[in-house]
């Protein structure tokens, strides 16, 4: 036989057992658990990616599933999506050999989900289209559609001197019990966004059964999506229920439609990255969060904003817990960075009664001057021009030190002040639209 004839048998062969392997069922190789050690579990003889999922079971039968989040050498490391009672050392470690996805359709609105994607509300099974990665996909930068609309958020500060774009990503910071949570409720029940997608994350369970019932309502949930996973979850829990609402609402943007993504917090999604960061050893670096927490939170972010170009859009607001009220907490500052703006809360005006807390002095919206018209800017500063004149002259102007007719742009703060401070408030029911807005803005100035 020819030796070019034999060559090519060979190949031929080669091929055939290629596509064989190719084609063969997955050999699944069970594995036992060796060690626990806080909530980490080590499992040893079996092999699976990071990101996919096993089964642990119990000698009397009971299955407990977790994710792999890591490896060394032999040793699997894997954290629980649930309870972790029953377990002892040598139970079975079955790798399912997939990777979580969310459960996305239009059956979700007017819907709570827990991290995993399950009902918590007890209206019946969910009715969904289609299963899409926890992850996201891609967008190049280059092929998103830039910002050139205004969302209407229904809060006249936010409207008239924060505009907020369709795609813009924002973050809240303050810190506890100063309003945020009712901020959220009012944006979510009077924007004019089609689909709301609300990420409950690491909040308490009091809190989330408030939200829903009270400061979302019946009406507001009808085009709403709420995933919540409260501070009893499992840090990955927590850390899932982040993605799946990142991975909702870019289901409805991939339908064309302008989707509002409110997530509170981010620091929590980051604080459930630290514990499971920490449990696999990896070193802490700032505060005691190690260098991994903060590759996370860009991910997570980019992932919101407009799509490609014809496409729908993603405006998401993120709240960010500043501990202990310190503007320079190491998740604050790093989501300072990621985020196209930031409205900041303080204490000190909530605690005179003035809601929203909103300091207009230290926040800002980095895309407004891409939105609004040039009147509209003018105006805007104006106000915030007068505003702070007020704040750094209160001092003089309480005592009586300062005297009328010194400086005329301070007797027009003085004049202006009450009126603005009543224009920076509203009732959490009151319902303000951008033109409103705009127009009550026009009218304070003149």
């Amino acid at each position: 036989m020819p030796e070019a004839i034999r060559s090519d048998i060979w190949l031929k062969r080669l091929q055939t057992y290629r596509e064989r392997l190719q084609n063969a069922p997955t050999l699944i190789v069970e594995g036992k658990l060796s060690r626990m050690v806080g909530l980490t579990l080590e499992a040893v003889g079996c092999r699976a990616s990071v990101g996919s999922r096993c089964q642990v079971v119990t000698k009397s039968g009971k299955s407990i599933e977790a994710e792999v989040v890591g490896f060394a050498d032999e040793r699997l490391f894997l954290m629980p999506t649930g309870e972790l009672y029953g377990l002892e050392p040598d139970c079975r470690v079955i790798p399912i050999h997939h990777v979580c996805l969310a459960k996305v359709g239009f059956g979700l609105l007017g819907r709570v989900l827990d991290g995993a994607g399950n009902a918590l509300d007890n209206k019946g099974p969910l009715k969904t289209d289609a299963r899409i990665s926890l992850t996201g996909s891609y967008i190049n930068p280059l092929t998103r559609k830039p910002i050139r609309e205004s969302l209407d958020v229904g809060v006249r500060t936010i409207n008239a001197l924060l505009s907020v774009g369709r795609g813009q990503r924002m973050g809240l910071f303050a810190g506890t019990g100063v309003g945020k949570s009712v901020l959220l409720g009012m944006m979510t029940k009077f924007t004019n966004a089609d689909v709301v997608v609300v990420g409950l994350i690491g909040e308490r369970g009091r809190e989330v059964n408030e939200f829903v019932l009270k400061i979302l309502g019946e009406e507001g949930l009808k085009r709403a999506v709420v995933v919540a996973t409260p501070a009893d979850d499992p840090a990955l829990m927590r850390v899932n229920g982040a993605l799946l609402a990142t991975s909702i609402a870019e289901y409805f943007r991939n339908q064309g439609l302008n989707v509002l993504l409110l997530m509170d917090s981010l620091t929590r999604y980051a604080q459930a990255h630290r514990e499971i960061a920490l449990a696999i050893d990896e070193p802490p670096a700032t505060k005691g969060y190690p260098p991994s927490v903060f590759a996370k939170l860009p991910r997570l972010v980019e992932r919101a904003g407009n799509a490609d170009v014809g496409g729908g859009s993603i405006t998401a607001f993120y709240t960010v817990l500043t501990e202990g009220d310190d503007p320079n907490d190491p998740v604050a500052d790093s989501a300072r960075g990621v985020l196209d703006g930031h409205i900041v809360l303080t204490r000190a005006l909530a605690e005179a009664g003035h809601f929203p807390a909103i300091d207009i002095e230290a926040s800002v919206s980095r895309v407004m001057p891409d939105i609004a018209d040039s009147k509209h800017l003018q105006m805007a500063r104006q106000l915030s021009g007068l505003y702070t004149l007020y704040q750094q002259n209160k001092d003089l102007i309480n005592v009586g030190a300062y005297k009328p007719g010194s400086n005329p742009n301070i007797d027009k703060a003085i004049e202006k002040n009450t009126a603005i401070r009543e224009f920076l408030q509203q009732n959490m029911d009151e319902a303000v639209d951008f033109n409103r807005s705009i127009m009550e803005l026009s009218a304070l100035l003149v």
